[in-house]
This record gives structure tokens, C-alpha cells and sequence, in this order.
């Protein structure tokens, strides 16, 4: 059975949920492989939870210079593995970091880019929302080894057994003249809430919340369902959110299991970045907004005294 690359996204030594995302979807084109870019000792922490998603192998691509620089060394463990593997394809998360390297990487290998996958087949083929989301289409590799970026929350995760054989990767020396070099870390202040591209239910804010100020309310639902929070590029743009927390097209991509909209109209760039979410729930005083054409359930009205009364009632139903 061929193998599948698989980048693996971890913080700290913590795999994201993409990752194991990625390790399902690997598994219906052949044998799931990870590779752990880090510095040393990175790939004997995440290894158990790779093992518990599928991962037959664990190719770890550890050097002090790993963290050192932006994607160059990404690029280079996964294009030193697929030389000796010649997978089937390589997977990747639908990052800004992920389509960095999908792009570089397929030049490298001579292969060719599936961007923003929402699913991946056993014939090699995958499923893409084009367009905004008015189309969903199937794309297949013409020639070369498919390089695929997949949207995060796209696929749901399921847990398999995986020997998680570790192989040691020998990562190539950094020229820092074309490489660009990481001067500082600061991590996000994200407070308790899940990070965006990660949690199973977003709420999310629009220009009908009307001020930063107002914008406890959707925070209020959101901590009261254990959901991240989210912006519409309008209300980022108004200044009601900080921009790390916009969906959209020229923001992140979501697709949580529940996505909650309060007072977003729902424009062509917004709905690129969340329309793929499993349920969708619309709350907005225009009964003519077009986030009701793809909402599951919608709600004509004031957004201050709907969410307020979902808040309550998810409180109660804790209780």
C-alpha cells in the first residue's frame, strides 16, 4: 500500500485537530505517514497521538534550525521524505502556513497543487468548494505526486490504530540568504475559548451587532456553548473585532460542526469562509439576507433578544 504524507501542525509539542483530520482523509488513498518538523525530542511527544489516528510511520525531521525559519524547513522535510517514499500524495492543512508550503513543495516535486480540499477519495480525486461556494466540484492530478491542502474541520476525525514507526529524517541546512529567519514568538492571547480553525461550534459576530462594545453578546452565547468567537469582515473592518478572529475569504476558513451567525448578511466573502459547516443557524432582522439561502435553521429578528434568550436556555439546559 502506497503511503500518504501527512504535515503534521503542532504547538509546543500538542498536535492540532487538523492533523488528525488529515490522517483520516490520508487513509482512504493508503497508508497514513506522518512527518513532525520540530526540534529534537518534538516527534516522541506527539508520537502516541499520531499512532492513535492511523500514523504507520513518524518521520521526524527534528534540527534546532526547524523553528528557526518560515516554511523552508517544512518544505524541505517533506520534499527529503516523498524522494524516498514516493508517496501517493501529500496532505497539508489549509493554513496560511500549509498553502505556503503546498504551493513550494509542488513546484519542488514536480507535481501538482489540489488547494482548499473539503474531502479526499479513494481514487485520488477531491472534493473542492469553488467560487464562494457556488460550486462544488472534483479535481484530480494530471501528472506528478498531488500536493493537497484541506480545509481544517472539513473532515471529521476518526481514531484508528497506527504503529507509529519513527524514522529519522536528516533535514537539509537552511541557506538563511533565501530563507526567512522567525526573530520572536509571542503567543496569541486567545483567552480559555478554543482557537478558531479548531473548535466544533463558532458564533460569530456581523455589522448588525453595531458596536465593539455590543459584541459581549455574541461572546456571551459563545462561552455558554464552549464555542470560539468569530467577525464578518464588516464588523472587523468597523472596528468591532480584532482581525485574527475574521471568516472569510480574506480571512480564516471555517468548518465546525455548529456555526451560529448574529447579524452578518451574509456576503459572498464571508460564506466562502464557513459554508461548509455542518449546521448552520442564522439569527438577522432582514428576512431577505442571504445567509438564510444556506442556513439550516434561521431566525428573523433582533439579535439582542435572541441570543440572549439562546444564551439562557443553553444555561439552563447545563443545569
Amino acid at each position: 500500500m502506497a503511503e500518504v504524507l501527512v504535515l503534521v501542525d503542532h504547538v509546543d509539542g500538542e498536535v492540532k485537530k487538523s492533523t488528525f483530520e488529515l490522517l483520516t482523509a490520508a487513509r482512504a488513498l493508503g497508508e497514513a505517514s506522518a512527518v513532525v518538523v520540530g526540534t529534537p525530542g518534538t516527534a516522541g511527544k506527539v508520537k502516541d497521538a499520531l499512532a492513535s489516528y492511523g500514523a504507520a510511520k513518524v518521520y521526524a525531521a527534528e534540527s534546532d534550525d526547524a523553528t528557526g525559519y518560515l516554511v523552508t524547513p517544512k518544505v524541505d522535510a517533506l520534499a527529503t521524505v516523498a524522494e524516498q517514499a514516493s508517496p501517493a500524495a501529500v496532505l497539508v492543512s489549509a493554513t496560511a502556513d500549509g498553502k505556503e508550503v503546498s504551493g513550494r513543495l509542488a513546484i519542488r516535486l514536480g507535481g501538482a497543487v489540489l488547494v482548499d480540499a473539503v474531502g479526499v477519495n479513494a481514487d485520488g480525486s477531491v472534493d473542492q468548494s469553488i467560487f464562494g461556494g457556488a460550486f462544488s466540484v472534483k479535481s484530480k492530478a494530471a501528472k506528478g505526486t498531488p500536493v493537497v491542502s484541506v480545509r481544517p474541520g472539513a473532515v471529521e476525525a476518526e481514531q484508528a490504530d497506527g504503529a507509529a514507526a519513527e524514522e529519522t529524517v536528516a533535514l537539509p541546512a537552511v541557506d538563511p540568504a533565501k530563507s526567512a529567519k522567525v526573530t520572536g514568538v509571542e503567543p496569541v492571547v486567545g483567552g480559555d475559548r478554543p482557537e478558531l480553525t479548531e473548535a466544533s461550534i463558532v458564533v460569530s459576530g456581523g455589522r448588525g451587532v453595531g458596536s465593539a462594545e455590543k459584541f459581549d453578546v455574541v461572546e456571551k452565547l459563545a462561552d455558554s456553548l464552549g464555542a470560539a468567537v468569530g467577525a464578518s469582515r464588516a464588523a472587523v473592518d468597523s472596528g468591532y473585532y480584532p482581525a485574527q478572529f475574521q471568516v472569510g475569504q480574506t480571512g480564516k476558513t471555517v468548518s465546525p460542526q455548529l456555526y451560529v451567525a448574529l447579524g452578518i448578511s451574509g456576503a459572498i466573502q464571508h460564506r466562502a469562509g464557513m459554508q461548509t459547516s455542518k449546521t448552520i443557524v442564522a439569527v438577522n432582522k432582514d428576512a431577505e439576507a442571504p445567509i438564510f439561502e444556506i442556513a439550516d435553521f434561521g431566525v428573523v429578528g433582533d439579535l439582542f433578544d435572541v441570543a440572549p434568550q439562546l444564551t439562557d436556555e443553553v444555561a439552563k439546559r447545563k443545569g
